[in-house]
């Protein structure tokens, strides 16, 4: 019950805050929460913290092969991209990956190519809050207070 009246407080200093300082706030917020994301991702971890499925095995790999990590060029910043206003902050992914990663987020049915089969891909949650990133919101919040 307090931290619903500390949440209600916040909240309206926050709106008596300037546009510019709110946008400020939310780009910071943005920046730091796709950094969180991109290294939730590189670990190959859910926001619940359980790891990703792991890949299916191949047939045509070769024995000692390296392989880049899951969601490699995925999680760079020139697709994961922020958006920030004086009301909201926004990371997500934009242009052709996000259907890609539309399809790993909830676990869709996609082409492998566009003349290949139909496959089943398993849910690998990209994008979440964990209680970390709620804790640094809550700090930079009050840091700019």
């Amino acid at each position: 019950m307090a931290e619903l009246r500390w949440e209600s407080e916040l909240n309206s200093l926050l709106t008596k805050l300037k546009p510019a300082e709110r946008r400020k706030l939310a780009r910071q917020i943005a920046t730091e929460l796709r950094r969180s994301q991109q290294q939730r991702i590189a670990a190959q971890l859910n926001p619940d913290g359980t790891p990703y499925a792991p890949r299916k095995p191949q047939l045509h790999q070769q024995q000692g092969a390296l392989r880049r990590g899951m969601f490699a060029k995925l999680r760079t910043a020139k697709y994961l991209k922020i958006e920030a206003s004086p009301d909201l902050a926004v990371v997500g992914f934009v242009g052709r990956v996000s259907r890609i990663a539309r399809v790993h987020q909830e676990g869709l049915r996609d082409r492998i190519k566009p003349s290949g089969v139909v496959v089943q891909y398993v849910e690998r949650q990209l994008l979440g809050l964990t209680e970390p990133d709620i804790t640094q919101i809550r700090k930079n919040a009050l840091n700019l207070l």
